[in-house]
């Protein structure tokens, strides 16, 4: 039998949730879950699902279906309701756009840009005082990390959070005022070239940011994520959705 990923307990999370969201309870409804998350976890074309999990026609187009209704969303903001906001971690990872992911029939760049590896995308992450991952942003892979910090952070921030910890890629005066604006303290030491100290940083904290970094190793065990194998920006987001409710089962 072919390996999957979700035992009774889990499903059993994941079932309450979907119903919640008005997904049908159709008979086979576990093996096409367990089908999308095979595909991402091996990065193979949807054709080459194995037939355990039904005809990958089927559920391609309930993937899809759930992408344009937005259950994906919805899925990822009921599983990560009760996320611990004292502290919030953000940062960027560039992913490999394979050549499958391009010419799409779309006006849109899809988020995928062109940047010194070829075509990429660049996954803009926040991630809780747990390393749980909370919020995603998807551009094109030469997007600088700062551009998307304040969408990252009005996203996420609540009269809870305590600080924001990032990188020195993040040291901007604007991203600084957008985290004071929430009352909250910014934990990000100053470029070398800047005139200010890093004499009042918490050292601590910001040694805790490898929690980020570690959200982005687990996302990245989907081989479909580590790659970017999806023409669209909305498919591939769907896809870490995904990933990202596979991390939060065991802890609802």
């Amino acid at each position: 039998m072919t390996r999957t990923k979700l035992n009774d307990e889990h499903w059993h999370k994941l079932f309450i949730i979907l119903r919640q969201i008005n997904v049908y309870n159709k008979p086979n409804l576990r093996r096409t879950v367990e089908g999308m998350l095979y595909r991402i976890r091996v990065g193979c074309p949807w054709r080459d699902l194995p037939s355990y999990f039904g005809h990958w026609s089927r559920i391609y187009h309930q993937y899809r279906y759930w992408r344009k209704t937005g259950k994906w969303q919805k899925l990822m903001k009921i599983v990560t309701a009760n996320y611990d906001s004292e502290w919030l971690f953000i940062d960027g990872s560039v992913v490999k756009a394979h050549q499958h992911s391009s010419g799409v029939a779309s006006h849109l760049d899809e988020a995928i840009g062109k940047s010194v590896a070829g075509n990429s995308s660049k996954l803009h992450l926040v991630v809780d005082a747990c390393g749980n991952p909370i919020h995603i942003e998807l551009t094109g892979g030469q997007v600088h990390d700062a551009k998307m910090a304040k969408t990252l952070i009005d996203s996420t921030i609540n009269n809870q959070t305590k600080a924001v910890i990032a990188d020195r890629g993040y040291d901007s005066s604007d991203i600084r005022e957008c985290i004071f604006k929430h009352c909250a303290e910014s934990v990000i030491p100053v470029k070398s070239n800047s005139k200010s100290c890093n004499d009042t940083l918490d050292w601590y904290l910001y040694r805790c940011r490898h929690l980020v970094e570690n959200a982005f190793a687990r996302l990245k065990h989907f081989r479909g994520i580590a790659t970017r194998y999806d023409k669209l920006k909305d498919s591939y987001a769907a896809a870490v959705m995904l990933a990202c409710v596979f991390i939060w089962l065991p802890l609802i």
